[in-house]
Formats: C-alpha cells, sequence, structure tokens
C-alpha cells in the first residue's frame, strides 16, 4: 500500500493517480456478480479460450503468470468531483503534505476510478476567484484535463461566496457529488453548498480532510498560530493547550459528523497522513448504492 508521502514524492499526478487507484483495485474483494466492468475486482489464472483483452499484462510482466481480472457488472454513472481551495488547504501536516497535495492525490485518483468504471467524471475547484469548472465527461481526453487543473490548483482566499457558487447549483442532474474539504467556513457557506448540491444532484460524499497534525497537535512549547484565511495570529503554549484543543476538536468532529448527516449527505472524515484506500472505499460504496 502506497502512502501519501510516497504517491506525492512521484511529482507525477497521473502516475500517482495509477498507481493508487491499480493498487487499491488489486487488493479488492470481487463481489457475487462477475462480468466486464471495474467495481471490485479479483485475479484468477488464464485459462485456454479466455478473453485476452481482460489479462492484465502489468501483472504478468511482473510475475511471468497470467491472470485475468474479473469485475462486478456495472452501470455507469455521472460523478462530480468538488475541491475546495480556499486558503486553509494550504496548512502543512508533519510529513510534508499541504490538505492541498493530498487533495489533489486523492481526487486525481478517483477520476482515475471513475474513469475505469466508464462514468462521466467532471471537476470544480473552488475560489474566491471564481469557479474552475471542467464538466463531466466520459471521453478519453477528460482525465488529461483533470489531472492539469489539479495539478496546477493554488489555494487562496476565504470560501467562494454565494454569488459565485450559484451556478454550480443551478441545473438539476442526477449525480454522485465527492466534496474534499478541511471545512473551514466563517458562517457556515460551505454546508449551505453541500446541502444545495444534495437537493440538485441527489447524492454528496463529504469527505472531511483534516491535518494529521490538527488532529494529534503534535507542536510543542511556545507557538504562534496564523489564520491562514484571515491572516490573524494567536500565541499560547502547546503543551499547555493541547488537553484542551484536543477536547474541543474531537467533539467538532463529532457534531459535524452527526450535522452532516443528518442533512442527508455521507460523510467520511480523512487525515492528511492516511492512505487514500478509505476515501477509494467508500467513493465505491456509494457508488454502488446509486445504482
Amino acid at each position: 500500500m502506497l502512502t501519501p508521502e510516497l504517491l506525492y514524492a512521484l511529482r507525477n499526478l497521473p502516475l500517482a493517480a495509477r498507481q493508487a487507484a491499480e493498487g487499491f483495485l488489486a487488493g479488492a474483494h470481487a463481489s457475487r456478480r462477475q462480468g466486464a466492468g471495474m467495481e471490485f475486482s479479483q485475479y484468477r489464472p488464464y485459462q485456454p479460450g479466455d478473453d485476452l483483452r481482460r489479462l492484465d499484462w502489468r501483472l504478468a510482466a511482473r510475475s511471468d503468470k497470467y491472470f485475468l481480472r474479473e469485475s462486478e457488472v456495472d452501470t455507469s454513472l455521472v460523478i462530480n468531483l468538488v475541491l475546495d481551495a480556499s486558503a486553509s488547504m494550504n496548512h502543512r501536516d508533519d510529513n510534508g503534505l499541504t490538505k492541498l497535495d493530498y487533495a489533489r492525490l486523492l481526487l486525481a485518483a478517483l477520476a482515475y476510478l471513475a474513469q475505469k468504471q466508464g462514468d462521466a467524471v467532471g471537476l470544480t475547484i473552488l475560489s474566491p476567484g471564481g469557479l474552475q469548472h471542467f464538466p463531466a465527461r466520459a471521453d478519453t481526453r477528460q482525465l488529461p484535463r483533470l489531472y492539469h487543473a489539479l495539478a496546477t490548483a493554488e489555494a487562496a482566499g476565504t470560501f467562494p461566496d454565494t454569488a459565485t457558487l450559484a451556478p454550480l447549483t443551478a441545473r438539476r442532474q442526477r449525480a454522485l457529488t465527492v466534496c474534499v474539504s478541511d471545512l473551514y467556513e466563517e458562517s457556515g457557506e460551505i454546508n449551505h453548498l453541500l446541502a444545495r448540491l444534495r437537493a440538485t444532484s441527489g447524492d454528496v460524499l463529504l469527505l472531511h480532510l483534516v491535518a494529521g497534525n490538527e488532529l494529534n497537535f503534535s507542536y510543542k512549547g511556545p507557538v504562534t498560530f496564523r489564520d491562514l484565511e484571515t491572516g490573524q495570529t494567536i500565541q499560547l503554549d502547546a503543551d499547555q493547550q493541547r488537553a484542551g484543543y484536543q477536547q474541543q476538536l474531537r467533539q467538532w468532529l463529532r457534531d459535524t459528523a452527526q450535522t452532516t448527516r443528518q442533512q442527508g449527505l455521507d460523510y467520511h472524515q480523512l487525515s492528511t497522513a492516511d492512505p487514500l484506500d478509505g476515501a477509494m472505499r467508500e467513493f465505491l460504496k456509494r457508488r454502488q448504492l446509486m445504482k
């Protein structure tokens, strides 16, 4: 299993996405129904008469043995990926990755998975300057478009206002919307957007991204913290504040998960230190329920 640090070290987003997704699919269990799709995969030895198009040539090159990939019968869907690119996503974890770095890797892997299923996949990057929007498509040129947009995305400013976000929810279309955000907001603007997306697309999976050093509060001694979106600073002794901070954070995470699920959204918390597998599994689980 490749860690986020190893994937990031590749410095090649298309390669990292493929490595993460293919590694996940290779380790997933097969479903009871078998067919030509790519929902969950397993391998079985090649037998004379098998369709050579389903032969895994990469595995054959590594092992000198021939295996076919068996998969669950599949149905194409519309997948809309949404990236929160506000300045708080520039927060850097102890592993060297910012939240934005991790989100790039994750969304690229999800885009790869979606295209493997034959889905139409799109991407919207949310920033104060406006929406960078790529409508869902299933053609072969879509992945390079999305990879380039993710690789060049920059996090800045605060979360977009309602007027900027309006085009995102103007059209009703049944789809699975996957939003990656750290949920740092001033007055419920992210929550409001997710509720609108739930009303217009029907299914929303929120991947709530928290940095490992936020969860563990691994800072020591006197520290000056600066709000990446407002520029405000606060000085404190990390050792003295750790217990109280972690208690408040745990309560906020519990409340956030409860509120989100009460609104009919799917919620999954993940850390910038976590492998991508958990989020990919949640994505495929939600996708399966839509079929």
